[in-house]
């Protein structure tokens, strides 16, 4: 147990982190799961939705500091290579 005041206290904001870290880390791998199911599905429509969903998460994640950016990174690419293989990106328009 923290014997000091300030010991105290940083003990209840580390709490209050891990919590918050907690949830967020726990809708993202929802989200994850969600992509990965859909791609299992062979559901391109709904891959893709989820895949945009999950980069919104990825990307707040990095922003509060829960997640690593590279981290981040080599889920987003992961993810969007796993959509690809379902749903292949449009091709740019010919000039």
């Amino acid at each position: 147990m923290a014997h000091t005041i300030s010991a105290t206290r940083q003990v209840k904001q580390s709490e209050q982190r891990r919590l918050r870290n907690h949830a967020v880390k726990a809708s993202l791998r929802t989200q994850m799961r969600k992509v990965l199911t859909a791609v299992q599905k062979k559901d391109a429509k709904l891959s893709r939705e989820g895949l945009s969903a999950a980069y919104k998460l990825l990307d707040r994640a990095v922003t509060k500091g829960v997640l690593h950016r590279n981290s981040a990174a080599r889920y987003k690419s992961r993810l969007t290579a796993r959509v690809n293989a379902v749903a292949p990106p449009a091709a740019p328009p010919k000039s």
